[in-house]
């Protein structure tokens, strides 16, 4: 394990762009396959491959770059690693990023399922309350730990592997007929 990371850590040293959409992607699939067969107990026969492959390409093409970009701008927006200065960069996410990106994540989800635009909408209302209160609970603890403690090359890693549980949860959310 030890050597996994550390190879990691040379490649994002290397690479930081790419590895992190690519490790965005690559978990944002774990976190569904963690949710057809965990949480919804579907058994590999009845295993959606299809969905697995389009959170992944959410996690590649969407939650990647968009949250790389994200944690590059906050950084300069909000300088420094003090206390201060973290619960400041956590309340810019949790406050003004989160409720957007949530709110993309659903619709991009329902457009790649096919939803029609008032499908899209009405599922929307149905689950952006519920995934934005649960973030709450979740996210502020880790962005608090991850800006005050974390390097920002790194904070992505830290992300997505809590995000593991978070995805399995998101995954279920927007593919729940």
């Amino acid at each position: 394990m030890a050597g996994l990371w550390k190879s990691y850590q040379v490649l994002m040293a290397k690479y930081p762009w790419s590895v992190q959409i690519v490790t965005a992607g690559s978990l944002m699939g774990v976190g569904d396959v963690i949710s057809q067969q965990l949480i919804e107990r579907r058994g590999f026969n009845n295993h959606n491959v299809q969905r697995t492959a389009k959170m992944m390409s959410i996690g590649f093409f969407f939650v990647g770059p968009v949250i790389g970009t994200w944690y590059k701008v906050l950084d300069r927006l909000v300088v420094g690693g003090t206390k201060s200065a973290a619960m400041k960069k956590m309340l810019a996410d949790q406050l003004c990023f989160a409720p957007c990106f949530l709110g993309a994540f659903i619709s991009i989800s329902g457009a790649l399922n096919g939803l029609t635009l008032e499908d899209n909408v009405t599922r929307l209302k149905r689950d952006y309350p519920d995934a934005l209160i649960s973030n709450y609970y979740l996210w502020p603890a880790v962005q608090i730990a991850n800006f005050y403690f974390i390097p920002l090359h790194h904070r992505m890693a830290v992300v997505q592997i809590v995000a593991v549980a978070w995805n399995s949860y998101l995954t279920w959310k927007v593919n729940k007929m």
